[in-house]
């Protein structure tokens, strides 16, 4: 079946091979390819910038992997292929999704969800933490995600309606406050932006691997995928990660 591709730019975290193609983890492989879905910028994971990864920084992972992805849809798209079948269930869904949030009457406005979500994740869940106050915060940035079933917006439009753009955008920011809160919450040790009080060392031990989490109507699943300690070339080494001192 020819491939769709869809490239998701600036999003943080998702992790991908040297094509750009994002990966995850089916049936004990860290490494399946999601077939169409490439990721290029601060939306991947690749992990080439090392100790020396600057906020907002990513040319690298824009110029080496975005050229990477475009060889790559190369390969995949032959010329004058048609598109695959279109999932009438994914158009639905969509669809069902603005029409819910379009007609929400409850009592929760969006812009105090929003300021709740905020709050809870710049007490709870900002550079400095320990056990405490991250446990503290999984309890309240899940009671805060409960409170959207309760949202209520009061323009019904469909033209620049900016209530209901604020409502969805909200709608996607509130599972990422969760996952966040929860993932940071199950790492004990200190490692990069993440510095845990309680277990100020980095652990490599029990710690060296990446992260990756499920959300499902407020349910975080935690697993794992390993880091690559090898590099794709015998022209650089690799190199092995420092300590993050503050």
């Amino acid at each position: 079946m020819p491939v769709t591709p869809t490239v998701h730019y600036n999003m943080g975290g998702i992790p991908c091979n040297y094509h750009g193609e994002v990966v995850t983890l089916k049936d004990g492989n860290p490494d399946t390819v999601v077939p169409g879905l490439f990721a290029v910028g601060e939306a991947a994971c690749v992990s080439v910038h090392g100790a020396n990864r600057l906020g907002s920084n990513s040319l690298i992972d824009l110029v080496v992997f975005g050229r990477a992805t475009g060889f790559r849809l190369a390969e995949l798209i032959k010329p004058n292929s048609k598109h695959g079948a279109i999932n009438t269930e994914a158009d639905e869904k969509a669809l069902s999704r603005l029409d819910h949030y379009r007609n929400a009457k409850g009592a929760a406005p969006t812009a105090e969800i929003r300021l709740n979500m905020q709050h809870t994740m710049q007490k709870h869940c900002a550079v400095f933490r320990d056990t405490e106050l991250l446990r503290e915060g999984q309890g309240k940035i899940d009671n805060v995600y409960a409170t959207i079933q309760d949202i209520g917006i009061t323009d019904r439009s469909l033209i620049f309606n900016t209530d209901l753009i604020e409502t969805l955008e909200l709608d996607n920011m509130l599972p990422q406050a969760v996952v966040t809160m929860h993932s940071a919450a199950n790492r004990k040790e200190s490692r990069g932006a993440h510095m845990h009080e309680d277990h100020p060392d980095r652990d490599d031990a029990n710690w060296m691997k990446h992260t990756i989490t499920w959300f499902d109507k407020g349910a975080v699943t935690i697993d794992y995928r390993p880091v690559h300690e090898y590099t794709l070339t015998d022209e650089a080494e690799y190199v092995k990660p420092k300590a993050r001192v503050y």
